[in-house]
């Protein structure tokens, strides 16, 4: 040994060996590539494949029990209307129960009622049993997302919100319009079997380990409180400047870009052919998912964070628009039908993978879960008014002036969904 230099005493391999497996074990519970991340991946996708299945499946069964639009638009009303309430008491859920009990239970009742919707299309039955499963929905979309920004890094979030965001597109993309296709084909009971999908997701959720990401903080705010991120303790969460002010832009594009694709899902199967319908449909799932995965990337990559609200926004008009004339025309109006479809979906695609990254950047971790319930809640919210409101205008007015009220709105909503300077 040279003179002057000290060796240092080796870590024991037994110490070496105890921290390569903690590393190990934690790259497979957090992170974007992980095991657990992918787990609530595939689970969400079985949600979501029984909501998908179901809801434009739902308001046509009504129809054929001899409610009008209005009738038709209700039964969405209802599910949303129960979600929102639901959404808003999950943070209060997670610090419970946690992250995995929320969504197994959440799953079940999303998915064991929906046979009992073949036991009659008489709109009170209906009703009833879409209000079980708008709870189940309530409590899985925001635990979902809120263990989305858990998982991740901030650095990550962008990226992860646009894989969850393909979890919850692709049984949109390939479920909305089969659901038309099938009870053309067999008729309403297979689909209605087909609806307890997200029975398997539960199964799922069961074997999940959930790891903190990060150190817990001690807080006082118990909406801050989210199981898993915070804990009540001594303490305040810091409030970040300007946060209402910021996270007044993201609500408003969600709940402007709920509302026209909300309507659309709803009234597509009943104003339009079968096979224009299944397109057109097809057509809005296909071009929310395109949307959200480029926002994430342009956010990651581009560093536009709040910047994609705007387009967004403006292009769902433009496809609104479109539906517009397309109601209008008494031939030809398939291809104009379909293309405003997927520029709604688009448009609304970009929305919904921004204002999720921007809200959970200005709540902070100590926020996520509060995030998570307010971006739910204006999801949920447009889509029930879209279901409602545009199906009240539809009955008197006719559908162009429906399409014509969403675009009114999307149009009066774009120049609050500016990113503030300090953001």
């Amino acid at each position: 040994m040279e003179p002057g230099l000290r060796r240092h005493p080796a870590r024991p391999r037994h110490r070496r060996r105890h921290r390569a497996a903690d590393l190990a074990a934690r790259d497979v519970r957090t992170g974007l590539h992980s095991v657990t991340f992918w787990l609530l991946l595939v689970a969400t996708v079985l949600a979501f494949g029984g909501y998908s299945l179901l809801l434009p499946i739902v308001p046509l069964w009504v129809t054929e029990g001899g409610a009008g639009p209005f009738g038709a638009g209700v039964t969405t009303g209802v599910l949303m209307a129960v979600t929102v309430a639901t959404q808003f008491a999950v943070p209060w859920l997670l610090r419970r129960i946690g992250h995995r009990w929320v969504l197994v239970v959440g799953m079940v009742l999303m998915g064991a009622p929906a046979p009992l919707l073949a036991l009659s299309s008489e709109l009170a039955p209906v009703l009833a049993v879409t209000t079980v499963r708008g709870v189940g929905f309530g409590m899985v979309t925001v635990a979902g997302s809120a263990l989305v920004a858990e998982l991740l890094d901030p650095a990550e979030h962008s990226r992860g919100a646009s894989r969850f965001g393909l979890a919850v597109g692709l049984p949109l993309l390939l479920l909305l319009p089969t659901g038309v296709a099938v009870v053309d084909w067999v008729g309403f009971t297979a689909v209605f079997v087909g609806g307890t999908i997200p029975l398997l997701g539960a199964a799922l959720m069961l074997v999940l380990r959930i790891d903190r990401h990060g150190p817990v903080v001690a807080v006082d705010d118990p909406d801050a409180a989210t199981a898993g991120i915070v804990a009540a303790g001594s303490g305040t969460v810091p409030e970040v400047p300007g946060r209402r002010r910021g996270e007044l832009g993201p609500l408003l594009a969600m709940l402007a870009g709920a509302t026209a694709q909300g309507g659309l899902i709803t009234f597509l199967p009943v104003t339009g052919t079968a096979a224009a319908a299944t397109l057109a449909l097809f057509a809005t799932a296909a071009g929310a998912l395109v949307g959200r995965f480029l926002a994430g990337e342009l956010v990651a990559r581009r560093e536009l964070g709040g910047r994609l609200l705007v387009p967004g926004v403006l292009i769902g008009a433009v496809g609104m628009a479109a539906e517009v004339v397309a109601a209008l025309l008494t031939a030809g109006a398939a291809p104009l039908l379909v293309a405003g479809a997927l520029l709604v979906g688009f448009g609304f695609g970009m929305v919904q993978n921004d204002s999720l990254v921007q809200l959970f950047a200005f709540g902070g971790p100590a926020r996520y879960g509060r995030a998570s319930a307010l971006w739910n809640a204006a999801f949920d919210s447009g889509f029930g008014v879209g279901a409602v409101g545009l199906g009240a205008v539809a009955g008197p007015f006719g559908f162009a002036a429906a399409y014509g009220a969403g675009t009114a709105f999307l149009l009066l909503v774009a120049p609050f969904t500016r990113r503030p300077a300090r953001a």
